[in-house]
């Protein structure tokens, strides 16, 4: 299947994380908000953080959050490390400054 530009853009964007947990966003921001809040975790762990937000949300919900999960990993959205049968989420977030510098005499002409 080969998708046009459009499309593809359509079907890869980056994620988009919530500025804060609303229980009237999508269910996928719900589940992207959490998995930030907790920086990494399993699917399980995403959905027992959505449920401090949200005491009353449904069980159902778990196999949602599993398949969602999984599919934004296949897409590369998600980074993830497998751990016995699940994966551990991340967001590839930077957390650690970089800590090199650069040398402006030592550039290429033109990279200034």
């Amino acid at each position: 299947m080969t998708l046009s530009d459009k499309d593809f853009r359509k079907e890869f964007k980056p994620l988009q994380i919530p500025a804060s947990y609303d229980i009237s966003d999508t269910l996928e921001n719900r589940t992207i908000y959490a998995l930030a809040s907790l920086g990494e975790a399993n699917s399980d762990e995403v959905f027992k953080k959505m449920l401090e937000f949200e005491p009353n949300i449904q069980k159902v919900t778990i196999k949602f959050i599993k398949q969602y999960l999984f599919t934004l990993y296949e897409k590369e959205l998600l980074r993830g490390n497998k751990e016995g049968n699940s994966i551990r989420y991340n967001l590839s977030k930077i957390t650690k400054p970089n800590e090199g510098f650069v040398d402006p005499e030592r550039l290429a002409p033109g990279l200034d």
